[in-house]
């Protein structure tokens, strides 16, 4: 089995990479594979997209990455063949219909919804939110098995997304007002927080992600 992250220069790569490496080890996962190539993504058996940054900026990589296109060969892998699909992240807000940070640009619209900025009922809540908070799993979801209410996970994001389909929405923070955690739907997933960075929790969401057979 080979996972592929995908490198458009927009990722936190190299602790990614470590984490989902280890997982794969401990787990019997298969070749993990930090590749920019289209051929690459197109013989992969799971896909994850990391993403640090803004979402136009982002956008703009991920069209541009690699030799010929990787946003096609992503397409093609997980739109047509159901390649199991995670989004980290900026990668996880690429998943929605359309982003508004600094400018309105267009996602890939697997997920209903739209990527807008966190606004706090709580003035003394700052924006960006950074550092760890509780998750509240909204439905189950088999790269969540062994995930409950109430552990924490790490954060830094300024945008969140706005979830048109409550089905797309497996889980959520409350920062003050609810903030989309984790949206799903088919065979893609993704998540607001870094599991690379959330320790026992996220190392668990890495392994279940990395067994998953949907």
């Amino acid at each position: 089995m080979l996972t592929v992250l995908i490198d458009y220069e927009s990722g936190n790569l190299h602790s990614a990479a470590k984490a989902f490496q280890r997982m794969a080890r401990e787990g019997d996962g298969g070749e993990v594979l930090v590749s920019a190539r289209p051929e690459d993504v197109a013989r992969a058996d799971r896909i994850v997209l990391p993403g640090d940054g803004a979402f136009p900026a982002c956008h703009t990589a991920l069209a541009g990455a690699g030799e010929g296109s990787v946003l096609e060969a992503l397409r093609e892998a997980v739109e047509v063949r159901g390649r199991p699909f995670l989004g980290i992240c900026v990668g996880m807000q690429l998943m929605a219909k359309v982003g508004h940070e600094y400018s309105e640009t267009p996602g890939l619209g697997w997920i209903d919804g739209a990527v807008t900025r966190i606004t706090p009922a709580d003035p003394a809540l700052k924006v960006p939110p950074m550092g760890w908070n509780v998750l509240v799993i909204d439905q189950p979801h088999p790269v969540l098995a062994g995930i409950e209410t109430g552990q924490h996970a790490y954060f830094v994001h300024s945008y969140h997304m706005r979830v048109a389909d409550p089905a797309q929405l497996i889980a959520h923070v409350d920062y003050g007002q609810p903030v989309t955690a984790i949206v799903g739907t088919g065979t893609m997933i993704g998540t607001q927080f870094h599991p690379e960075k959330s320790q026992a929790t996220g190392l668990r969401l890495i392994a279940n992600f990395l067994a998953w057979a949907p």
